[in-house]
């Protein structure tokens, strides 16, 4: 990342801040260029403070910053956001990963400015994330290029064409991990049902979810046809897929998942 972004201020040093502040550093930014906010950071970046250089205070402090990473939990942004205008400046560049928070919401406590409402994941921890964007009208492309240029430090990023949309990514690849962390727990639960040692079943799970994963994203096919070439007809894997793929099945369950998490995206906007 050849790009210098100034002076970035990290609002929340929780789980997902820190998954993001290791993707920065990963990728070429400089721990000095970053500040955290948080009194009480977790796990995750305590080790890029103490390693890294990276600074922390308890409070916003009257300095101001370039760009704003707001990574808190939504139903404390009315008050974080207040908090910020110390280290404001009026081309400093918003970037908020609060699910269900709107770009109005933000704006009615900043003022008009450049915001971006992103939604990453926690792969980001390992530089294997992605991340679903979409910016107001002071987003130039100059400040869109900047966000992609920090954001993709720990993975993809893809812009959207309407702020709505952002909460489908949400559901989606926001929520996505904790879905296939579930689908890992319940294919060892069930190999531990038909007889495996819990502890066998479960290290042939996670390495069934994480190299499938790993060659969804090395193969230029689409996911139909790796399962298509998994599958021989009238086999031991298209017994399974009969089950999962019937009317009630996966396909039944995942829409009204992905649903209920858009959902909850958009009451939490109201909130």
């Amino acid at each position: 990342m050849s790009t210098r972004l100034g002076r970035i201020l990290l609002l929340g040093g929780g789980n997902m801040g820190g998954a993001m502040l290791g993707g920065w550093i990963a990728a070429g930014i400089d721990p000095s260029d970053v500040l955290i906010v948080d009194p009480n950071p977790g796990e995750a970046v305590r080790p890029l403070i103490e390693e890294r250089g990276v600074r922390l205070a308890a409070s916003v402090p009257a300095e101001p910053v370039d760009v704003v990473v707001v990574a808190v939990k939504p139903q404390v942004m009315a008050d974080v956001l207040a908090s910020l205008q110390p280290a404001l400046k009026p081309s400093t560049l918003v970037i908020s990963v609060a699910a269900g928070k709107t770009i109005a919401f933000i704006e009615a406590r900043l003022g008009a400015r450049p915001v971006v409402r992103a939604m990453p994941n926690t792969p980001a921890l390992i530089g294997r994330g992605i991340t679903g964007c979409y910016g107001n009208e002071a987003v130039i492309p100059a400040l869109r290029d900047a966000t992609t240029t920090l954001l993709s430090g720990s993975g993809p990023v893809e812009w959207v064409d309407s702020e709505a949309l952002i909460d489908v990514v949400t559901g989606v690849s926001g929520s996505g991990p904790a879905y296939v962390f579930l689908l890992a727990e319940a294919l060892a639960a069930a190999g531990a049902a038909a007889g495996l040692e819990p502890d066998l079943a479960m290290r042939l799970a996670r390495h069934t979810v994480a190299g499938a994963g790993e060659l969804m994203i090395r193969s230029d096919k689409v996911p139909a046809e790796l399962r298509r070439a998994v599958t021989s007809p009238n086999g031991t894997t298209q017994a399974a897929l009969e089950i999962l793929m019937a009317d009630d099945g996966l396909n039944a369950l995942m829409t009204r998942a992905v649903a209920a998490s858009v959902n909850r995206a958009r009451e939490l906007a109201k909130d």
